[in-house]
């Protein structure tokens, strides 16, 4: 199926999915092959190890982070980016209250569809 979102995504006019642990996101954009993500972070939330077949590429907008990949660790702030490969094992903790800007390929049809694992905890908590 081919589908796809607007053409241009309003940040002050797109809600943050609350996703527990102190982490938010909104969906800016997204089609069948790619989509982005704006990811925003509490101090000391943490993105716990996962893995997935999308390859994703990330850029800190904001804050400090320390990432993991595999087994090479790294801290990541304001204008750093990382790449993951498909099912790589990997996570992240927030140092310091920030904003990533998540872009996957294929698109995350689990984030679509509400299906989606949450790597930071309970929303009920």
């Amino acid at each position: 199926m081919n589908r796809a979102s607007d053409n241009f995504i309003f940040a002050n006019k797109t809600e943050w999915t609350d996703l527990g642990g102190g982490v938010s996101r909104k969906i800016l954009g997204w089609d069948n092959q790619v989509m982005m993500v704006k990811v925003k972070f509490e101090q000391g939330a943490v993105g716990a190890p996962h893995t997935h077949f999308h390859t994703q590429t990330t850029y800190c907008a904001k804050g400090k982070f320390e990432f993991t990949i595999g087994d090479e660790k790294q801290i990541i702030s304001y204008g750093d980016g990382v790449y993951i490969p498909p099912n790589a094992v990997h996570g992240a903790v927030c140092l310091e209250e920030g904003v990533l800007i998540d872009v996957f390929s294929p698109v995350r049809e689990d984030f679509l569809d509400g299906d989606a694992i949450s790597y930071f905890g309970n929303k009920n908590d």
